[in-house]
């Protein structure tokens, strides 16, 4: 008789000796059905060479040892076995994935069980279904699988589907947007992913190759207990050593399902203040906020509690950032009514008329627009603020002349929101293309050249604001070639310039662009690192975030990272 856990051992003695053996899933079966019934297939053959199994729909009894248990409800509803004696073919994975709860057979990880049902492929995964026999016979160990990334070019994680892995190198969390709804987190190797429309040397097809999924054994949504959320939230940068896990595959992905607690290390810590940004006179800024609305149930806050928590968030970074002037993306198109209240909240922590605001004369018909502020004891506006009345522009750009209430020369800030990257709508050659640059490019362009041109008629003009544009995309381009640059690639390192993540990739959609004559005035520039590395469940939303993750600080209070500049300007005193 095969040796037994000393748990279970009686029962089957006894089952023995009534020419019975009890399964782990309690149903008395003959003795030639139990641990004395062999294998008719290996793991190998299961899996088969390619991405299928070669053996779809047929009934097989595989022998193997337990090497993840996921068999509660509010778990994946099986377990994943092993092969602990290789074949020879590299191509075939030695693991598989028993789609059986604990009714047909209660395992623990280091059983060696030998397992009865249909090979089948669900949504590319390779398992065992109709699961009929869970027979546990033993104990066993799998030792882990050294695996590391990238991939090699060409290659899949398909030899491995199944399999207990784990990854020595140190890896990268790049991406955490599903965090609080699936328990997701995607890593990479040698850093973080960058957009490859954002600089020059970057392909999405070696960014694929980098990238790992990390799932936390569940498909329930929004699960109580977030991973990868203690000691402290993970934040985009930071990095883990000796990840180990089965390797699974749902949701057209393949995911590491984690054997053992992941622990990252805090190697991208929250910065309280922006870096320097030299000897300046005068400091600018630019902040998407994320939909502040004071319009409740709109597209920012649903009830009065979020908007007072996000109100706080936002607060908190304008305050972090003590900009002189701020141009604002994403506030509520009504009237000076939201960013008044912006305003109001500022002046009565920092001080009676501390910031005020500047009158949009062209708001346009979008529900959001852009907004500035500015410290009236530090500039005065010059003359009337100036937009553009161009058809390209929803939301119209909004420019305004400055000068330091000392004296000296002006500058004039023009802030801007373009067009979004999204298709609603978009046809023709305003579709995607295909190129990364998403829809609506070629209306991005044209409204480049529009605060060009707007920009040629005012003193000194600096061009802020969310661009939807990646570096090395066409409206940046466009506006590089109208004499602008770019001041966070002067100042800001390759690794840290970026103000937004998307699917797991960095990129600065956010831009600060001088003209020639004012490039020389610039002092440096930073992009503060609040938003876009901190996981959404942090923001000011109730919904689906746990109260005690909430904060009233900076972190999270929009999906963008701000930007600021600093400005030597000549003259005054």
């Amino acid at each position: 008789m095969p040796t037994m856990p000393k748990t279970r051992a009686a029962a089957a003695i006894a089952a023995l000796a009534a020419g019975t053996l009890v399964g782990s899933g309690g149903t008395a079966q003959a003795a030639q059905t139990g641990c004395d019934a062999p294998a008719t297939h290996r793991i190998a053959q299961v899996q088969g060479p390619g991405d299928a199994t070669p053996l779809e729909g047929r009934t097989v009894r595989v022998e193997g040892v337990v090497t993840a248990d996921f068999q509660r409800d509010d778990q994946l509803g099986g377990f994943f076995i092993q092969d602990p004696a290789p074949d020879d073919d590299p191509a075939t994975s030695e693991g598989l994935f028993v789609f059986a709860d604990a009714s047909r057979g209660d395992v623990r990880v280091g059983d060696r069980v030998l397992v009865t049902g249909r090979a089948a492929e669900y949504h590319g995964l390779t398992e065992l279904a109709d699961v009929s026999a869970v027979d546990v016979c033993g104990t066993g160990a799998v030792a882990p699988t050294r695996h590391a990334l990238p991939l090699p070019e060409g290659a899949s994680l398909e030899p491995y589907e199944g399999m207990l892995l784990t990854f020595p190198q140190p890896l990268t969390a790049t991406e955490h947007y599903r965090l609080g709804r699936y328990g997701e987190l995607t890593v990479s190797a040698g850093g973080r992913l960058f957009q490859p429309t954002d600089r020059p040397g970057i392909s999405q097809e070696a960014n694929d190759r980098r990238r790992l999924l990390i799932d936390d054994g569940s498909t329930r949504q929004n699960p109580p207990q977030v991973p990868f959320l203690s000691p402290q939230p993970v934040r985009l940068g930071d990095t883990v050593r000796g990840l180990t896990g089965v390797l699974d595959h749902r949701f057209d992905s393949y995911r590491l399902q984690p054997t053992r607690r992941a622990v990252f290390q805090r190697t991208n810590p929250r910065p309280e203040r922006p870096r320097p940004v030299g000897p300046a006179n005068v400091t600018v800024a630019s902040f998407n906020t994320l939909n502040w609305f004071t319009t409740l149930n709109r597209r920012g806050a649903d009830t009065p509690q979020e908007q007072e928590r996000q109100l706080a968030k936002l607060v908190a970074a304008l305050k972090g950032l003590n900009a002189d002037v701020v141009g604002l993306m994403e506030v509520e198109n009504n009237g000076d009514t939201a960013v008044k209240a912006l305003v109001d909240r500022l002046n009565a922590e920092l001080g009676a008329n501390v910031y005020s605001w500047i009158r949009h004369p062209n708001p346009g018909s979008d529900e959001i627009h852009v907004s500035l502020i500015y410290k009236p004891g530090r500039v005065a506006p010059v003359g009337a603020p100036r937009s553009s009345t161009d058809e390209d522009f929803d939301r119209p750009p909004l420019a305004q002349t400055f000068r330091r209430v000392a004296g000296g020369e002006p500058f004039t800030v023009i802030v801007n929101h373009f067009k979004s990257k999204g298709c609603d709508g978009a046809a023709g050659e305003e579709a995607d293309q295909g190129d990364g640059q998403g829809c609506w490019n070629p209306k991005r362009v044209r409204q480049a050249r529009a605060v060009a041109a707007l920009a040629a008629d005012v003193p000194h003009p600096l061009v802020i604001g969310d661009l939807n544009a990646y570096g090395d995309e066409d409206p940046i381009k466009t506006l590089k070639a109208a004499g602008f640059t770019s001041q966070t690639e002067r100042f800001v390192p390759a690794g840290d310039r970026y103000s937004y993540v998307f699917d797991g990739q960095a990129g600065e959609l956010d831009h600060v662009l001088a003209s020639r004559p004012l490039a020389g005035r610039v002092t440096g520039a930073a992009i503060w690192h609040i938003n876009a590395d901190e996981p959404p469940i942090l923001d000011y939303n109730t919904e689906y975030n746990p109260p005690s993750l909430y904060a009233p600080d900076a972190y999270r209070s929009s999906d963008h990272d701000p930007i600021i500049v600093g400005l030597r300007l000549h003259g005054g005193r």
